[in-house]
């Protein structure tokens, strides 16, 4: 009698079980089909809205042409110093202003646009140097020395599979955050790589005005932005970069001292 009692609740269990197993099969299932169905859907707006900003930007790129050529057309002769001088003040401001929507457009077909990564070695410190090459101009403009962190350890060169283009774009949107970030009398922007494990972690370290905690959460969203004339998208490309890459970006950061952000791939 107790056999069959056993054997009895032994095959409730073995059904309850197998229920189980069931329901979370079924929902996973579920969860992985609606996973597809977003991103097809992601998929279909990102075509139809870089197509869109492809389109706004040709008429976008005459009407720049066209405001350069009426600026070399209207002379003093024609209208009086005094209009001349008003007219040229609101044509700069509409050559800027177009100037800055079509960054806009550039920097939102980068981010919505598809992303193909094409990996290979590349020498992490080798790269920092010619992001600083590049970068100086601008950084000696605004009182900010760049500087590279030489490799920790035997000194030896940090390969890591990268897109280096791509890379190169992500860090260098965190190089400019971190230049908008700097107080009027300059600071610092280090850049420094580390292998830990499995995972090489790529930093920017600036000692700007750092970044109020309520905020640091939302600093990767897309059309987020504290600066006047920002498009909110370069730290979302930094992003995306980084998880294309199978990583991932993050920041730490002390109002008043400055922040440290970093772009975490994997080493192999």
């Amino acid at each position: 009698m107790s056999f069959a009692l056993g054997l009895a609740i032994g095959g409730l269990g073995g059904l309850a079980l197998t229920g189980v197993v069931a329901v979370i099969a079924y929902r996973r299932n579920a969860r992985l089909q609606q996973r597809a169905f977003r991103a097809e859907r992601l998929a279909e707006l990102g075509a139809l809205t870089g197509g869109l900003a492809h389109e706004i930007k040709n008429p976008l790129s005459t009407v720049q042409l066209n405001l350069q050529l009426l600026r070399e057309d209207i002379t003093p002769q024609d209208v009086g110093p005094r209009a001349h001088g008003r007219l040229i003040h609101r044509l700069t401001t509409v050559q800027r202003e177009t100037g800055r929507l079509r960054d806009i457009l550039d920097d939102f077909m980068r981010f919505a646009g598809r992303i193909e990564i094409e990996k290979r070695p590349v020498d992490v410190h080798q790269m920092f140097d010619d992001l600083v090459d590049f970068f100086a101009p601008q950084a000696q403009l605004q009182k900010v020395q760049l500087r590279v962190r030489p490799p920790a350890g035997d000194g030896e060169s940090l390969v890591v599979p990268l897109d280096d283009r791509l890379i190169k774009q992500a860090i260098l949107n965190l190089m400019i955050n971190a230049l908008q970030a700097m107080p009027e009398q300059g600071g610092e922007i280090i850049l420094s790589a580390e292998r830990e494990g499995n995972k090489v972690r790529l930093q920017v370290t600036d000692t700007g005005v750092g970044i109020p905690p309520e905020t640091i959460g939302q600093i990767f969203d897309v059309y987020y932005s504290t600066k006047k004339g920002g498009t909110g998208l370069g730290l979302a490309i930094t992003k995306r970069v980084a998880e294309e890459h199978g990583g991932k970006v993050y920041a730490t950061s002390e109002v008043g001292k400055g922040s440290v952000f970093t772009i975490e791939v994997p080493a192999r």
